[in-house]
């Protein structure tokens, strides 16, 4: 009985600090109440590292040749490089020469005039971690500019990225933007013609290795109707990495274009290109597409516009991915599941119904076979209901239809710690104590029985939230919470309640 005032202020300060967390925060519905969008994105890890390797080819034959050792051959097979040097006597000097440059990246064998590079395990697996990181990064801001509100993305496994997009109204849009790998190139064009075959013909027979093919769709109200071959040089004279906006526009025509403007940098580099290069095209690729290949008429500073006959939304979904950056490797979408907001209305409504029914019934049951000690565990129940809400509102946690399981859950364990305590209570009555004695005892012993009990439970609720995903991160973190709250609610509320009970109405006490 001692310190009773404080501990029923304890209380009332609890609540009416639940009662404005309720009103003034925000519970976030999940995917499978509110409707929306669940994709499991995969990263293609092997063409990523495949791409490094071909970019690390180029720079290998490149500097052999400014070292003076000449190549006969230099080849790929998906991410082993294999050189054939044209001087055997050249071959220790070639070797000492790329195992300084990219010891930590390849292992080297000799063979013969044969040098064969293969990627080392520890770099694969750093780079692994990397390439699955930066894409999780650049999908996260897309969908910040998309504008979802509250969208989980995380990692799974590892190569695996789970994106949920709540109450997303275009998910085929949503696919387009978080699918497309948005690679931006500027490159020189060397020449152009309708055919691939015309093309290769004009240049001799045969391409060099510095140069390359590339196609330009050529479209009409969204349908492709023709195509222009473009030769031009393999490396990039700029990439999207030196891009600091874009945003759609229109072009001279009044048609949709995307808007860039460049970094510090990349202007510098793009000013000193254009004002050597008026008079020859430029071609800007995306995806390995070129886009359009303009001739360049004056020298151009840090702003630029790329045109391709986009639709306005085209125009606009590209300026998006390219503000984001380009993902370091492919991703292809390998589960897909979209649920209706009528699906999620239904969800919420059956939800709701089932915890006021589930609520309601253990109510009556309390207080009709606990007379007033039962009332008393139903005002500490709607206490437990109320604190459970606002804490969730407070975190931001958000709530998904198993998270509603969680919840009606809550309410049969919250009472369950109340049954044990009465049950205790009896138990010291029938053996002849006093009532404030039998409380005092009932509380003591069942408090052991109690707290095993939801610590077993708070484990159980751990591990899948560390293993579980979406949903099941739902059901766990509203079930860990409102064990927290019923430990309060039924030890600490229900035990003031009965003391007050005992101290003011002695008489009405009944168990």
């Amino acid at each position: 009985m001692k310190d009773l005032k404080w501990r029923i202020f304890v209380i009332v300060l609890v609540l009416f600090s639940a009662l404005y967390a309720t009103f003034t925060n925000k519970v976030n519905l999940g995917l499978d109440l509110q409707g929306g969008t669940h994709l499991v994105l995969q990263v293609d890890i092997e063409k990523a590292l495949e791409n490094e390797v071909s970019t690390y080819m180029r720079e290998i034959h490149s500097l052999l040749k400014e070292k003076g050792i000449p190549v006969l051959d230099v080849k790929r097979e998906k991410t082993i490089i294999n050189l054939e040097l044209l001087d055997s006597g050249k071959v220790t000097d070639a070797e000492r020469l790329l195992q300084n440059r990219y010891g930590t990246i390849f292992n080297l064998k000799k063979v013969g005039t044969t040098l064969t590079l293969t990627l080392r395990s520890s770099y694969v697996v750093k780079e692994e971690e990397r390439l699955c990181n930066q894409a999780l990064e650049t999908i996260r801001n897309r969908i910040d500019q998309l504008g979802v509100a509250e969208p989980i993305i995380v990692r799974s496994g590892k190569d695996r990225i789970i994106v949920e997009l709540p109450g997303i109204k275009d998910p085929e849009r949503a696919k387009k933007i978080l699918g497309k790998v948005a690679k931006l190139e500027f490159k020189q064009v060397v020449d152009a013609a309708p055919t691939k075959e015309e093309l290769i013909e004009k240049a001799g027979g045969k391409i060099s290795d510095d140069e390359e093919i590339l196609v330009q769709e050529i479209k009409k109200k969204g349908k492709i109707v023709g195509k222009m071959f473009y030769l031009v040089k393999r490396e990039p004279i700029l990439t999207g990495a030196y891009l600091k906006d874009a945003y759609p526009g229109v072009d001279q025509y009044n048609m949709p274009a995307v808007n860039f403007e460049f970094k510090d940098q990349g202007a510098k580099i793009f000013k000193e290109y254009t004002a050597s290069h008026i008079g020859t095209r430029l071609g800007i690729v995306l995806d390995n597409k070129i886009q359009s290949a303009p001739v360049i008429q004056s020298q151009i500073g840090a702003k630029g516009q790329i045109t391709g006959q986009f639709t306005y939304q085209e125009a606009k979904d590209l300026a998006i991915v390219l503000r984001a950056g380009a993902l370091p490797a492919p991703v292809k979408i390998v589960e897909e599941t979209t649920i209706g907001p009528s699906l999620g209305k239904k969800s919420i409504e059956k939800g709701v119904k089932s915890a006021v029914v589930g609520l309601i019934i253990v109510m009556v049951f309390m207080a009709f076979y606990y007379k007033v000690s039962g009332v008393i565990a139903d005002v500490a129940l709607i206490m437990n209901v109320v604190l459970l809400w606002a804490l969730l509102a407070i975190l931001g946690a958000t709530l998904t239809l198993p998270g509603i399981a969680g919840y009606i859950l809550t309410i049969g364990m919250s009472v369950d710690a109340n049954v044990i305590i009465f049950e205790r209570i009896k138990e010291e009555l029938d053996k002849g104590r006093s009532l404030i004695s039998a409380v005092e005892i009932g509380f003591s012993s069942a408090w052991g029985t109690i707290l095993d009990a939801n610590i077993t439970t708070l484990v159980s609720a751990a591990v899948l939230f560390q293993f579980g995903t979406g949903p099941i991160k739902g059901f766990a973190v509203t079930l860990s919470l409102g064990i927290l709250c019923s430990m309060f609610t039924a030890v600490f509320v229900t035990k003031v309640l009965l003391d007050v009970i005992i101290k003011y109405r002695a008489k009405l006490f009944s168990i």
